[in-house]
């Protein structure tokens, strides 16, 4: 039986990066993993509904840089600044570190694998029935001008006895060919029939733009908020 490698792992050092990027001696690499996931449980926890895609961590000595994407930058950072100074200071109680805050905002969310699968899974928890969730979401996509779409849903879709496979996929998506730029997104939906898992594939060329319609103008992916 054929298995799919995750298509990013694939791909580092070829047109991935890691989402930790820091060095440590030996005695300290277990620490410092530990110490990551601390600090991405802690930002998904204490800010539920902001739509983030990844969270990068940076290390330099005493000083921990955290950038996180998100589509929704404005719940992140609060009113006034609130809520991400509230943030800030909890990642440092955790950690014994200084925390510096960098939030990026996704402009392009249905263009992102990870938010198009939490919003399938979204939809799927409300009872909204999984082919049209899974077409909804690849016409979006296909309009903003990816390449290629995969969804694959899997579980007691629908509340069936037995649990089948839902997949669709529109234009290409070669997972074979390393060189090419795939987004992989992963989210399990909580039914009351049970776990249901999104996966989604995204294909986008080397120098992907969203067209002009979708961005709403000329505008690129900006820098929402930095926190030192």
């Amino acid at each position: 039986m054929g298995q799919k490698v995750n298509p990013i792992g694939f791909r580092i050092a070829l047109n991935k990066q890691w989402q930790s990027r820091w060095f440590a001696k030996k005695q300290d690499f277990g620490l410092n993993l530990a110490e990551d996931n601390v600090i991405r449980e802690t930002v998904r926890k204490s800010i539920e509904g902001a739509a983030i895609t990844k969270i990068g961590i940076e290390r330099y000595a005493n000083r921990v840089r955290v950038v996180i994407f998100t589509a929704r930058p404005g719940i992140i950072v609060g009113r006034n600044g609130q809520d991400v100074e509230k943030l800030k200071a909890s990642l440092a109680k955790k950690t014994g570190k200084e925390i510096y805050l960098d939030i990026q905002e996704v402009r392009t969310p249905d263009a992102d694998a990870q938010l198009v699968a939490e919003s399938i899974a979204q939809q799927i928890e409300h009872r909204i029935a999984v082919k049209r969730a899974i077409k909804r979401a690849e016409k979006t996509a296909m309009e903003l001008g990816v390449d290629g779409i995969k969804i694959r849903c899997a579980g007691r879709i629908n509340g069936a006895e037995i649990s089948r496979v839902e997949w669709s996929k529109k234009g290409k998506v070669p997972l074979h060919t390393l060189r090419a730029n795939i987004d992989y997104g992963f989210v399990e939906a909580n039914t009351t029939a049970g776990k249901i898992g999104v996966k989604v594939w995204i294909c986008k060329r080397e120098d992907f733009q969203p067209t002009r319609q979708a961005r709403g103008g000329d505008r690129g992916r900006r820098n929402y908020a930095s926190h030192a």
